[in-house]
């Protein structure tokens, strides 16, 4: 009967530590390996009143979870890229003295359309649309 009472406290042990074990290691994988959740889709994102940048100015605004560097290069045109440099994910910017989009991270620079003009970045900035509906400037993707 000791025999039976040994095998009994030993397995109730080993499902305690086997059940403390699996109590901590369970929210660590799911921290480690969360749950695919897929991004709402934007296709179109009302970016400001046409008031708000002056002409060679620019500004960052939010496309979705995405930033878009919004440019008015001059008094007419207007320019919306992906903020975000291809080389490293690093956040450009607008050099308004050049007319040029600047990543700060290595030096790389490109022209108003997107087009990479020197420094690392392995490819052209995502462009998207800009249309002026009434006073709200709008930033669409594709055309």
């Amino acid at each position: 009967m000791t025999n039976g009472r040994r095998s009994l406290i030993r397995w109730l042990l080993g499902g305690g530590i086997f059940s403390s074990i699996a109590s901590f290691l369970y929210p660590v994988t799911r921290f480690i390996m969360p749950p695919n959740v897929p991004e709402a889709a934007v296709n179109e994102v009302v970016a400001g009143k046409v008031q708000m940048l002056q002409p060679n100015a620019a500004a960052i605004v939010k496309f979705g979870n995405k930033p878009v560097l919004l440019i008015r290069a001059s008094e007419t045109e207007w320019k919306a890229l992906t903020a975000v440099c291809t080389h490293l994910n690093c956040t450009v910017q607008y050099k308004d003295d050049t007319h040029q989009i600047w990543c700060a991270c290595h030096n790389g620079f490109y022209d108003l359309g997107g087009k990479v003009l020197s420094g690392p970045p392995p490819k052209p900035l995502e462009e998207f649309v800009v249309r002026i509906r009434g006073d709200e400037v709008v930033i669409t993707r594709g055309a």
